[in-house]
């Protein structure tokens, strides 16, 4: 591994620090550019296209890549977003950004709802896009959705690969030092409150949203395996909701985790479900006071079973999504309110032409 002096001088007094790097090495002369290598094998590793440079545009391409496509591993993807600046003011003006995560198996079928969602916002906000690997299939070049898909693999439902995507969504995100905010969203959700109310709600939380509850059943407690004692003991153990939003923060400290999601990987297998205790048990374990212990994506389990209801055209009325986004109380910023749900899920492609002609009146969309 080593750093050229000419990337040693930008990363010292320039404003990034890397705490993983302790040691710096004597280098040949100077190329026109540096490259940051990240091992010291004698194949090139692929994290080398993350150039520095000596003209602004260098830094710009640094901190907020222009293309989501990139050959790294995993390993390198999470290491590669764990990096944080030690300097805290940024050397450029940052409009913070929320970063929407849409865990996909393929096209959105409510993506029109969600084109004039975004519409007028740019800058706002960044898309990410995982989808099944054997879905090539790219939305016209005038879609907010063109060319966000980052790089995916195969998930299964109940399997470490669900988590392991929500991971990589995040960490592709991380990459744009802009992005403040990230939630994760999937092609059944929809929003329920206009872009302005949704980014405000959230750029100015003091909290992050992580459904995190003690479950004393046999679907919460019960799926316990011991054998991740001391790591995580029982009282540890947490049940929660897939669907999360975080701050950058805790964003990061969940790309970082080396010491719990190994555990996870082999010790909750069906009917343990990782994406249900995962990340319910590590901000409890890490974070418990940066999260508001609850979720902002509804969805109704009030007939049963083992997935929410699923709702079709016929559902879909400015009756029902009111009830939705008023019919509620909970805690925000240290005070009562009333509007907790900023997104809902499992809306079925057939709602997509009722929530079109509803969404200019109720939720404040463009026509």
């Amino acid at each position: 591994m080593f750093i050229n002096n000419r990337a040693r001088k930008f990363l010292s007094s320039d404003e990034f620090y890397f705490p993983q790097l302790t040691t710096f090495y004597p280098m040949s002369p100077l190329p026109s550019y540096s490259y940051f290598l990240c091992n010291s094998s004698s194949s090139p590793p692929s994290l080398y296209p993350f150039q520095f440079s000596n003209n602004s545009s260098g830094l710009r391409d640094w901190i907020a890549p222009k293309e989501l496509s990139h050959s790294m591993s995993d390993k390198e993807l999470m290491w590669r977003a764990s990096m944080v600046p030690y300097i805290e003011k940024y050397p450029y003006n940052r409009m913070r950004k929320v970063a929407f995560m849409f865990l996909t198996r393929g096209r959105l079928p409510l993506g029109p709802l969600w084109e004039k969602f975004f519409k007028g916002h740019e800058g706002l906000y960044s898309i990410y896009l995982h989808a099944s690997p054997e879905f090539t299939e790219e939305p016209p070049e005038s879609s907010v959705f063109y060319k966000r898909r980052i790089p995916s693999k195969s998930v299964e439902w109940g399997q470490a690969t669900m988590v392991d995507a929500e991971r990589r969504l995040l960490a592709n995100a991380l990459l744009d030092f802009s992005n403040e905010r990230f939630v994760l969203l999937s092609e059944t959700c929809i929003p329920l409150f206009n872009f302005t109310t949704i980014y405000n709600y959230l750029i100015n939380s003091n909290h992050s949203f992580v459904g995190s509850f003690d479950d004393p059943r046999r679907m919460g407690r019960g799926r316990y395996n011991k054998r991740m004692w001391p790591t995580i003991s029982l009282s540890d153990w947490r049940k929660g909701n897939q669907w999360f939003e975080v701050h950058r923060k805790l964003a990061i400290e969940i790309v970082s985790d080396v010491t719990y999601y190994p555990i996870f990987e082999i010790h909750c297998k069906p009917p343990c479900y990782m994406d249900e205790h995962y990340l319910a048990t590590l901000v409890t374990k890490n974070q418990p006071d940066m999260n508001s212990n609850r979720s902002i994506t509804w969805v109704d389990w009030s007939r049963g079973g083992p997935h929410p209801t699923k709702f079709e055209r016929k559902d879909v009325s400015e009756a029902f999504l009111n009830r939705v986004r008023h019919g509620f109380n909970c805690t925000y910023n240290g005070s009562t309110a009333t509007i907790c749900f900023l997104f809902a899920r499992k809306f079925q492609p057939s709602t997509l032409e009722p929530l079109l002609r509803i969404a200019p009146i109720l939720l404040g969309f463009n026509p």
